[in-house]
């Protein structure tokens, strides 16, 4: 296959090989779009299935291209669908047994190609020795905040390499981990987090993937910046002993198109900023009891609320809002909450007047959005790295607000619901009004593009100079 590269303002040539979850694929786009604005060539590498939405989020471009990939016939993996988002976590497991399928493919295309980086995500270990071989130097991205890297995937977490942790084990932080707000986890969090540490279908566990990865590969590139996250990037640089380059939290493009009638005038027939939105993501699934209790908590508040409930595609979503939504909900509510299923304009909605507060399950892009549109953010963390999001933004940078949960399983109960939203709503007190403060000064710093757009040209003069070519 002849595959032909469009002239650039430089000669750094990149290839963008995250995995197949749109959780990560998202921020590789975003940094494709950054680098190639800055004359870089990119090749991203993705699923066939994935093209589409890929061309759809990528600026148009003649520096940029997609290679679509062939997927390997995988038994129990559905032809056709290659993400995550459509799959079981069961079949999501078997994405990466394809991925390792795949090697033979993608030495093939990096020999064609010839980048001066692959950068690559924690589910390809086996890149920086194939890449190596070819005289291609790799970047390890991770899409996750640093204090995530530094906390679960530093050799520190698992000196002796000879057991994978305990339970209590991984309820604290590593040795010499930095002293700051986060000093241990729940213990439902910590049971949540052994799964890095499971092998399924007699691969390799994500632990160590990810610390295979960041060994062999040349760079490591963090989403994050040390105005946020110092201590845990000083930590992660001291682990791996080799640069750790900063692309900057990566603020996402405003929403273009307008807000869905239907959405807009229901949303201004209320007080600006008065407006409770809940969302938990595409691919984070709330059981009934967790929704019944969601639902309630929201009720008490006594303000308007948008919720919206995602499910698994093999459910029958009215059965299921019927079955976990508190008797006599809907009728105790009209008029003032109103419950939305599948995908929504968050974007547009975050940004209208009427929207003050976001429960949310503490994504970091979810919570960049909260942020510049000065809506006050409640954490209800649902699974992996959205708890230490969680312990970064209310411990740590003191922006918002974590509901509590009962430590054993996580139980949430309504009034916990209730009892963080209504910390938010009182800004004029302690610590609402610390909280909004913050939220201020971050808004600021985040809406800096001079300082964003820094990052991106920094890090792009360092490839360079690592790749030994020259921006003229």
């Amino acid at each position: 296959m002849e595959l032909e590269m469009n002239k650039s303002r430089t000669n750094l040539h990149v290839v963008m090989f995250p995995f197949f979850a749109f959780g990560h694929i998202s921020p590789f786009v975003q940094l494709s779009n950054k680098l190639s604005s800055n004359g870089v060539k990119i090749s991203f590498f993705t699923a066939p299935a994935n093209v589409h939405r890929i061309k759809s989020m990528l600026s148009p471009n003649p520096t940029l291209q997609i290679i679509p990939l062939t997927i390997p016939t995988v038994e129990g993996l559905p032809p056709g669908i290659e993400s995550t988002a459509e799959l079981s976590p069961s079949q999501s497991e078997l994405l990466k047994v394809a991925l390792d399928l795949m090697q033979p493919q993608i030495k093939d295309l990096l020999s064609q190609l010839k980048p001066h980086f692959v950068i690559f995500d924690f589910a390809q270990e086996w890149l920086p020795k194939m890449a190596s071989e070819l005289g291609i130097q790799t970047v390890f991205y991770s899409v996750f905040i640093a204090l995530s890297t530094a906390f679960l995937t530093v050799p520190a977490r698992l000196p002796e390499q000879t057991r994978y942790p305990t339970i209590e084990e991984v309820k604290f932080p590593p040795p010499n981990f930095p002293k700051t707000s986060i000093t241990s986890v729940n213990t439902f969090v910590a049971r949540d987090f052994l799964y890095l540490f499971n092998s399924f279908h007699g691969k390799p566990c994500v632990y160590d993937r990810v610390i295979s990865g960041l060994k062999g590969c040349s760079i490591i590139l963090a989403k994050t910046c040390n105005e946020m996250e110092a201590p845990y990037i000083e930590y992660v640089k001291s682990q791996f002993e080799k640069p750790v380059l900063l692309v900057g939290p990566v603020v996402p493009e405003p929403g273009t198109d307008p807000l869905q009638e239907n959405w807009a005038n229901w949303l201004s027939q209320f007080d600006d900023k008065s407006v409770i939105y809940c969302s938990f993501g595409s691919e984070t699934f709330l059981n009934d009891d967790q929704i019944k209790e969601l639902a309630l908590g929201l009720e008490l508040t006594n303000l308007p609320f948008f919720l919206v409930l995602n499910f698994p595609a093999d459910k029958d979503i009215s059965a299921e809002l019927k079955k976990a939504l508190p008797e006599g909900f809907l009728e105790r509510v009209k008029g003032r909450g109103v419950i939305s299923t599948g995908w929504v304009q968050q974007k547009q909605i975050l940004a209208h007047s009427s929207v003050g507060y976001y429960l949310c399950h503490a994504g970091f892009s979810s919570v960049i959005e909260a942020i510049l549109n000065d809506c006050q953010l409640v954490m209800l963390p649902q699974k992996g790295d959205q708890f230490l999001n969680s312990k970064l933004v209310c411990g740590d940078l003191k922006l918002g607000v974590e509901v509590n949960r009962r430590d054993d399983d996580g139980y949430f109960g309504k009034e916990d619901i209730k009892t963080a939203i209504e910390t938010m709503v009182f800004g004029d007190r302690e610590p609402g009004k610390t909280i909004r403060d913050n939220q201020k000064k971050w808004k600021e710093f985040l809406l800096n593009e001079e300082a964003q757009n820094n990052l991106i040209k920094d890090l792009v003069k360092e490839l360079e100079a690592v790749a030994g070519i020259s921006d003229t």
